[in-house]
């Protein structure tokens, strides 16, 4: 088995909450030193606080190509991951990824500033449903996509050995 990080950057404590699990998510964790950290802007609408949407500009180099000088897919797919997630949290929601399309429209540039917005659509049960664009800054959209989330009990998470998959 190969290991990405040095053991010691690889420990969870015994017990670990949510927020230290998150702290070493590859997307927005602050304590992952591969990770993308991203920074989210949540915008509920005050017309509308049901359907919020999330937004960050995002601005990658040659550790996140694909083709020469163009993001790598699946990173543009993690991108999206990440920002429809996020809407979670404002809907006052602990949900995971069941589904994730992505229609790669334009390849997206390195060493640009993008914009990525998602927004919730709607809910059905435990299920949610959200939308993502992954934008140029002349407003082109260069990614959609869109993503079904399950909500899940926060004990299946911080459980010792837990592994939720029904839903």
């Amino acid at each position: 088995m190969s290991r990405h990080i040095p053991a010691h950057l690889d420990r969870t404590p015994e017990h670990p909450t949510i927020d230290e699990l998150a702290a070493h998510c590859f997307g927005c964790g602050p304590a992952n030193p591969q990770g993308l950290h991203l920074h989210f802007t949540l915008n509920p609408d005050p017309a509308d606080p049901e359907h919020p949407t999330a937004s960050a500009t995002v601005n990658l180099t040659e550790l996140h190509g694909g083709p020469p000088g163009y993001i790598h897919g699946g990173i543009i797919a993690t991108l999206c991951d990440e920002a429809m997630s996020k809407l979670n949290r404002p809907l006052g929601l602990l949900a995971m990824t069941r589904h994730l399309e992505v229609d790669f429209l334009r390849p997206a540039p390195l060493h640009t500033p993008l914009t990525l917005t998602a927004r919730h659509l709607r809910r059905e049960g435990r299920k949610l449903f959200h939308a993502v664009e992954l934008q140029l800054p002349t407003g082109e959209t260069l990614a959609r996509g869109q993503g079904l989330f399950i909500v899940i009990d926060e004990r299946h998470l911080t459980a010792p050995g837990s592994n939720q998959t029904n839903t």
